[in-house]
């Protein structure tokens, strides 16, 4: 039974001091890892004789499991219980990163960089239902600010990490660094959290349906970085077909009485608002994707930078996001999402425009900071309204199901996007061998991603409604609302009934 139904842990005892501890050091394993591999990837390649391709499989085959088994991942905890899953989670994440550090050669290491992904998939959605499940209803909202902020400290914190480890114990340590982590993380999950599920879950799991999404991403992925044979070109064109049958899978399988539930319910997308923030976020995270795997391997190969002052390089980009992103989204409320998220995506615009400048002999003061402080300050703006936009713009009971649709959708265009672009500009083979090729092949790659983020911002501006987050005009007049059936969703607007205040 959900905790929920007995009333629920506290924020400040004990118990909720621990439950916070577990799922934000779980789920900060996953963030780490998104931010410190990228700082590795010259020193690996080298070491590993890697080429271009080596290194976006290196990136790529991690988030190709995570976005494809993360909406299965969180349906599990649901079923089986969300401590279990999470708990099975982390080790699976430990095992996995414990053969990334002891991989012989870069095939060893994309293999196991694919199982990190599936432990991704199963530790990172259960930490955050832990705490919706675990934590008395009052209290939601600031545990879930707590794994949200800490969380973002993991992603501040991982480049730095990564560039210290790099240089003194070496790349390997990038990955082996999460055992001890899980360790504790088991320890305490096991002592402290609670176990939770959701009692009313009923029919089948789309199995199916996960595994289509995986295997289509995976021929795109495959066909984007490889090329040159018609082997790729195959591949890419099954991963084509394999999507369009996942989509006439997932539409079957939303119709009502289907014996399978769907992974990814349509009727979430009856809201045109809701696809168009999402395509906003493909395109967005599509180029946050190509700036995150380049830029920092740009300041090694060519600016000469060492792995620690490379790692260093976006620290105000998310030391930025901690301070602005609150304050970004109570502006939202207030004026509506549309030009705090047009005007932020124009100004990571200006700040691509400016990175591009980045080269040989570049200054981090003169020619990294302005253009990595620009694009901060518009990711601040942007992202906390585009996340409450997803879910004010999807039905109540898909709150869920839209928030890891946008997940997926956000790792998806990352995934697409350092698959596709670097050859497009041509960095492959050993191109990150040689400052003046990977110099040129970063410059265009970096303005094809200011194109792409001015693309999101014109989508925004002509997409997304001013009172998107609710209109303005009625919020602020106080009207009675009739009382909420929490075993059912709404049809009008509600609040929750004494009885349901108490079982809350």
């Amino acid at each position: 039974m959900d905790r929920m139904d007995k009333g629920g842990i506290r924020t400040k005892s004990p118990q909720g001091r621990w439950v916070l501890f577990a799922t934000v050091l779980g789920s900060g394993m996953a963030f780490l890892d998104g931010t410190v591999v990228n700082v590795a990837l010259p020193r690996l390649g080298h070491d590993l004789g890697a080429s271009m391709s080596g290194l976006q499989w290196t990136v790529n085959a991690y988030t190709l499991t995570l976005a494809g088994l993360i909406l299965l991942g969180g349906s599990l905890g649901d079923r089986y219980g969300r401590r279990k899953v999470f708990v099975t989670g982390v080790i699976w994440f430990a095992v996995a990163s414990a053969l990334c550090g002891l991989a012989p050669n870069i095939q060893t290491l994309v293999a196991a960089r694919a199982l990190q992904g599936v432990g991704g998939a199963l530790l990172t959605p259960g930490s955050l239902a832990i705490i919706q499940s675990s934590f008395a209803r009052e209290d939601r909202p600031r545990a879930v600010g707590a794994w949200s902020g800490l969380g973002g400290v993991a992603g501040a914190v991982g480049p730095l990490l990564g560039g210290w480890l790099v240089e003194t114990a070496g790349w390997r340590w990038v990955f082996l660094i999460n055992l001890p982590l899980a360790a504790l993380t088991v320890a305490v999950a096991l002592r402290h959290v609670p176990e939770t599920r959701d009692e009313a879950a009923d029919g089948r799991f789309d199995v199916l349906g996960a595994a289509l999404a995986a295997l289509a991403l995976a021929g795109i992925t495959y066909g984007l970085i490889e090329r040159g044979s018609a082997v790729p070109v195959v591949a890419a064109l099954a991963g084509v077909a394999l999507g369009a049958a996942f989509v006439a899978l997932e539409v079957r399988r939303s119709r009502a009485g289907a014996a399978v539930s769907a992974l990814v319910p349509v009727r979430v997308f009856s809201s045109r608002e809701f696809t168009a923030v999402n395509v906003v976020t493909l395109i967005m995270y599509a180029a946050m994707g190509v700036v995150f795997f380049l830029l920092v391997v740009e300041l090694q190969v060519a600016a000469g930078f060492s792995p620690l002052a490379a790692g260093s390089s976006m620290l105000p980009v998310m030391l930025l996001m901690l301070v602005l992103s609150p304050r970004a989204g109570e502006l939202g409320k207030r004026i509506g999402p549309r030009l705090p998220m047009t005007v932020g995506i124009l100004l990571c615009t200006g700040g691509l425009v400016l990175m591009s400048r980045v080269g040989p002999g570049a200054s981090y003061l003169l020619d990294v900071l302005p253009a990595v402080a620009l694009f901060g300050l518009g990711l601040s703006a942007a992202v906390a309204p585009l996340t409450a936009t997803v879910l004010a713009t999807a039905e109540e009971r898909f709150a869920g199901v839209a928030s890891g649709v946008n997940n997926a959708v956000a790792r998806t265009g990352g995934l697409l996007a350092v698959a596709a672009i670097p050859p497009l500009v041509g960095l492959t083979g050993a191109a990150y061998t040689s400052p003046e090729v990977f110099t040129a092949g970063f410059r265009s790659a970096i303005l094809i991603s200011a194109a792409m983020m001015a693309g999101a911002a014109l989508l925004t501006f002509l997409t997304i409604r001013t009172n998107a987050l609710g209109t303005p005009s009625r919020a602020a007049v106080p009207e009675r609302k009739a009382a909420c059936n929490l075993d059912a969703p709404p049809l009008e607007p509600c609040e929750p009934s004494e009885e349901a205040r108490g079982r809350g």
